[in-house]
């Protein structure tokens, strides 16, 4: 399992080369699914949808330039029939997940089946903010908004680590590195907070980070 987890997209430079030796080929030679998701799950969804689709946000996802590019909706798959898409998934050389509401995102990931393909799929996902912290084990009570039926903060669980996005941005005062130690204390697993210039990098069970800003690790 290849995975490029970001905090706000492919933001520079180092990024691009991170992901592009991820997917061991130009970035438009390859094929690209895009899941917009999470977005859903918080408000005004649908305008936040259309932004990521459509590359108008500040977190280059879309838009860098793929040979080709669809919509891939885990909550459709769901009506549809497994021998339908997953072949369609299968071919895909990434995977790229919005933002938004990581418990929703994850919801649908779980009900499509689709979380039970994305350990053995061949290509890269990449994900942004929620997009990322669906893979991980938890997201912690300063994350939930939206609510699944079961209940607590679950994600996935497909990576070992949690992860607290936008580190220090200035539009969000709520997540110093003060607030991400405090967050973290009360997670029981290893965890990374990153800042929109740096991506937590998986590739067969290896991590490492990709920065061109600054993030910290703990333990757990």
């Amino acid at each position: 399992m290849k995975l490029m987890l970001t905090s706000a997209g492919i933001r520079n430079g180092s990024l691009r080369a991170a992901l592009v030796g991820l997917l061991g080929k130009p970035i438009g030679e390859c094929a690209a699914l895009a899941i917009p998701t999470a977005s859903y799950g918080r408000p005004n969804g649908m305008v936040q949808a259309y932004r990521y689709l459509t590359g108008q946000g500040t977190t280059p996802m879309c838009e860098l330039g793929w040979k080709s590019i669809g919509v891939l909706e885990p909550a459709v798959l769901t009506a549809l029939d497994r021998a339908e898409w997953e072949p369609r998934v299968r071919e895909a050389d990434v995977l790229l997940a919005s933002g938004g509401d990581a418990l929703f995102l994850a919801h649908w990931i779980r009900r499509s089946g689709l979380a039970e393909l994305l350990p053995s799929f061949d290509g890269v996902y990449v994900g942004m903010s929620a997009g990322s912290m669906a893979l991980t084990p938890r997201i912690g009570e300063d994350f939930v908004s939206w609510r699944p039926p079961e209940g607590g903060d679950a994600t996935l669980g497909l990576v070992g680590f949690s992860l607290f996005p936008h580190l220090d941005h200035p539009m969000l005062p709520e997540n110093t590195m003060a607030d991400a130690e405090r967050w973290a204390e009360g997670l029981g697993v290893p965890a990374y907070a990153i800042d929109d210039e740096t991506a937590i990098r998986v590739a067969d069970g290896a991590v490492d980070v990709v920065s061109e800003g600054h993030w910290r690790h703990f333990p757990g």
